[in-house]
């Protein structure tokens, strides 16, 4: 295992504390983390990645084994010894993980009568938080100790999705979610916004979806809600082969394929996340290439070609893009979202 090192810059800003969650699996979660974190990495800024998932896909996609590396996230959780540069695996320049392997799923029912147990994680990364620019939690598919925990130390919620009808009305039911969190755990989390997924432009239906989530976040723009803020994250995430492939190598994009689709579109991504242009496009300098703002001193800047073709010109090894939208429009229904006004047993409600 290797350590994370180095005492925290005095000048170093808030951290931000990121939870990506979706109570649904397959949708992107983990690559998205993985890929975001490796972005800002990239940039230059100093980045935490944390499984929270017993599955452990996170570590494996960078590499690491959580049942052979020693301390894990679980024993963070379960024993008290355990500190947090314990646990800690460099394993890119600027980026570090806290593993998970498959004994955190006892976690569960292991701190079920803690009284403490939804701020865990929050409490060991006391001392430790702003050796960070940014922490990625990366949460289970269910509402449990371990997504709660995420979520009672983060003060931002991503949620990846695909741009399906269905999707989209999970996406309510775990707004719903969010908004217990808030009244009941964390009042002082909100969701950020959604990421696009595997996302395919030409599709009639992607674009009713979207358009429905863009809609929906307009119309609560101002309101009291946690998601008031929130909107639809661009640039969406192409569909690409290759982002399926790079966790087989434990690899990110950017080491398994830098310029493919996949990695360009995270790349916009992390730049429009630091700078906070989530929908406008990022500024370019002379030569047509974009930039962010400059990340600060011994920070470094990342060039982003926004004339990048679509992933049917760009990536031959790729699925070809449909050659012409839908004929017929699909109606992709209506997104609501009613928080209740009391909080429940959190720890009660089964999982979606």
């Amino acid at each position: 295992m290797v350590m994370s090192n180095g005492s925290e810059p005095p000048d170093r800003p808030t951290t931000r504390v990121i939870a990506l969650l979706n109570q649904k699996g397959g949708v992107g979660k983990t690559t998205s983390t993985v890929n975001l974190g490796a972005a800002l990495a990239e940039m230059g800024l100093q980045v935490c990645v944390v499984d929270m998932d017993p599955q452990g896909h996170l570590s494996l996609h960078l590499g690491v084994d959580g049942e052979t590396v020693g301390e894990t996230v679980y024993e963070l959780l379960l024993e008290p010894e355990v500190e947090l540069d314990q646990v800690l695996v460099k394993v890119r320049p600027n980026l570090s993980c806290l593993p998970s392997r498959v004994d955190l799923a006892a976690a569960e029912t292991e701190l079920a009568q803690d009284p403490d147990r939804h701020r865990r994680l929050q409490n060991k990364f006391a001392d430790g938080l702003r050796k960070f620019d940014y922490v990625l939690l990366d949460c289970p598919p269910s509402l449990g100790v371990l997504t709660l925990n995420a979520l009672s130390m983060a003060q931002e919620v991503y949620v990846p999705m695909q741009a399906h009808f269905l999707a989209m009305q999970g996406v309510g039911k775990l707004f719903e979610t969010v908004g217990l969190v808030c009244q009941g755990v964390n009042p002082d989390l909100k969701v950020s916004g959604v990421i696009l997924c595997m996302h395919e432009k030409l599709s009639t239906h992607v674009r009713e979806v979207v358009g429905e989530l863009d809609d929906f976040f307009e119309e609560h723009r101002g309101s009291p809600l946690p998601w008031a803020d929130a909107r639809v994250l661009r640039p969406a995430i192409r569909k690409n082969i290759k982002l399926a492939e790079a966790p087989s190598f434990g690899q990110t994009i950017f080491d398994y394929a830098p310029w493919c689709p996949g990695a360009i579109d995270y790349r916009k991504l992390a730049e429009r996340i630091v700078s906070g242009h989530l929908e406008q496009p990022v500024p370019a300098s002379t030569d047509g290439r974009a930039t962010s703002p400059g990340p600060g001193p011994g920070k470094v800047m990342v060039e982003i070609d926004l004339d990048t073709p679509d992933e049917a010109d760009a990536s031959a090894d790729d699925e070809p893009a449909a050659a012409s939208p839908d004929p017929d429009p699909v109606v992709a229904g209506s997104l609501s979202v009613e928080p209740r006004s009391t909080p429940e047993d959190l720890d009660g409600r089964p999982d979606h």
